[in-house]
């Protein structure tokens, strides 16, 4: 039999995860920027009859109006151990628990897991179903990072090859730690946006993911003029990195400063031990397709699984009433 504690002491939290071979959205720091918004976080530990750790699940759970009551959300989770997925028989005791300990404690519509798990990994958990709105992309480019440089070189897309080795001249590559860096990174974010018109944060979200994730925040950046012109921005665990965020501006364009950028985080994440890059998400538009210039595969994963614990609720939820529709494109904005 199973128990599930809450966990409430971070330290604790973090390092099984990280043994565990965990996603960094599974961190604590991760949680404690989604509680500055309308999350609340549990940290949910899975234990054997003996007590001992099969599985970890950071549950965010948003308040919905009247009647859905809550959604329970599991980003890049449950963690089972010992490398993060686990065996189908563990899969599903951790699952399931997680799913019943949500239905007792939280209820509300139900629980979506997406885990950082491949296609065809099976939850196990009972009523599980493919979830038709994924909150992230369920395409991605995962990097083997024990992989040699000339290894991960040679898959890359001849003129993105020819950027990694001589593009971003004139330009200082470095990792961006101190705040007024931080703040001028804010801005080529801004300026990013406005260029490509896509939706932000506050910037105090941004700099409460840099400050929560403490050195799990891996931002780098390009810098002309002691500014920067181009960055990528990851959360990183102890096995992989996850891009969250990245801009450019036009000095950055000009410098082809991007892909330099790009395999600068690559081997700052394999300098550290990590044995995967994940570039976060491919799509049909111009930078999916400067992601899959790093490789000559793609990766599908899971995706989204809901386990409803009210079947009508769950199936008004799924048809797009209007509260619904505004809390789905609040989630994407992770």
């Amino acid at each position: 039999m199973t128990t599930v504690t809450d966990v409430r002491d971070r330290a604790t939290w973090d390092a099984e995860v990280q043994r565990s071979g965990g996603h960094p959205l599974q961190l604590w720091g991760w949680g404690e920027v989604k509680s500055h918004g309308p999350w609340t976080v549990h940290h949910l530990r899975v234990a054997s009859a003996d007590g001992a750790l099969i599985g970890l699940a950071q549950v965010l759970v948003r308040r919905l109006p009247l009647p859905f009551r809550a959604l329970s959300y599991v980003p890049r989770g449950p963690v089972v151990g010992p490398d993060g997925v686990g065996s189908p028989e563990t899969r599903r005791e951790v699952t399931q628990a997680v799913a019943d300990w949500c239905a007792t404690h939280v209820r509300g519509i139900g629980v979506t897991f997406e885990p950082d798990w491949p296609d065809g990994t099976e939850l196990g958990v009972d009523g599980a179903r493919q979830a038709r709105t994924p909150i992230l992309c369920r395409s991605t480019l995962i990097l083997d990072l024990t992989r040699s440089d000339d290894e991960l070189l040679a898959d890359l897309g001849r003129s993105t090859r020819a950027d990694v080795r001589k593009g971003g001249r004139g330009v200082e590559i470095r990792r961006v730690v101190a705040d007024d860096e931080l703040e001028a990174v804010l801005a080529l974010y801004r300026e990013s946006a406005a260029h490509a018109g896509f939706p932000l944060h506050e910037d105090d979200y941004y700099r409460a993911v840099h400050r929560e994730l403490g050195d799990a925040s891996l931002v780098v950046a390009a810098f002309a003029d002691g500014a920067p012109c181009s960055f990528v921005w990851c959360a990183a665990s102890a096995t992989t990195a996850f891009e969250l965020y990245g801009g450019v501006n036009e000095v950055g364009r000009k410098a082809r400063a991007n892909a330099p950028v790009k395999w600068h985080a690559v081997r700052l994440a394999r300098e550290a031990g990590l044995e995967r890059y994940d570039l976060n998400g491919l799509l049909n538009d111009g930078i999916s397709e400067f992601k899959r210039s790093f490789a000559k595969h793609e990766n599908l994963m899971v995706g989204a699984i809901d386990v409803p614990f009210n079947g009508p609720l769950h199936a008004a939820w799924e048809r797009g009433l209007p509260t619904a529709k505004q809390v789905v494109r609040r989630l994407r904005r992770r």
